[in-house]
């Protein structure tokens, strides 16, 4: 995979993981008690066309590092290792709440009823999407993929899903802000995430043009 494709594709799918998350988190609060099955299907269906797209940036965004900074592949491999298992976390957890939706024959509200889920989506993707985003800035400060911002805010959001990592001691009380399950370990880090991302795939996707002059560029010779 050349740069030029490397960075479009990283762009790309970090746009459409964005609006995907972004479209997604606003339906958690429609309603106040359980909310019906359509809500619930949909916004897991969302969910999971945002996380096929995070699979595509991890992979477009390690092919990037490999083209661009060789001395810097293992990096981005340990990214895209802890990026596709994040994804496959999250995958799972919206498995087994679509699976407690399907099977029964009332309203639930899978954040609290699907207890399965609590540190799957807490702790456990926390600390895995902090590895990743700590592993996504070295790499882009160390080899200068994308301007310094990149990497310095995903330094801040890594230690700010880190200090979430704890929270599978405080509850299962999604109004809570530190809980399990609360809005702010799950809500509120998913909605910084794809604004994140976002600004991300902007750039990303940008950078690709002021790279592809150069690379099409005749060589001379010597």
């Amino acid at each position: 995979m050349s740069e030029v494709t490397a960075r479009r594709l990283t762009g790309l799918a970090a746009l459409v993981t964005a609006v995907a998350l972004i479209v997604q988190v606003p339906l958690y609060f429609v309603y106040d008690g359980p909310p019906p099955d359509g809500n619930v299907l949909s916004r897991l269906l969302i969910g999971i066309v945002a996380l096929a797209s995070l699979v595509v940036l991890v992979t477009a965004f390690r092919e990037l590092v490999k083209s661009v900074a060789p001395d810097r592949e293992g990096v981005g491999s340990i990214a895209f290792a802890t990026g596709l298992v994040y994804a496959t976390i999250t995958l799972v957890s919206m498995g087994l709440e679509a699976g407690a939706v399907i099977a029964v024959d009332h309203p639930i509200d899978p954040t609290i009823d699907v207890s399965g889920t609590y540190i799957l989506y807490g702790s456990i993707s926390k600390l895995m999407l902090a590895l990743f985003l700590t592993a996504l800035g070295r790499a882009v400060t160390g080899a200068r993929l994308l301007p310094r911002w990149t990497g310095r805010s995903a330094y801040v959001l890594a230690g700010i899903n880190l200090a979430f990592v704890p929270s599978l001691f405080f509850g299962n009380d999604p109004a809570f802000f530190y809980a399990a399950n609360g809005w702010g370990t799950t809500a509120l880090l998913g909605a910084v995430l794809s604004y994140w991302l976002l600004a991300l795939g902007v750039c990303a996707y940008r950078s690709a043009a002021r790279v592809a002059p150069a690379a099409g560029a005749p060589s001379v010779p010597r």
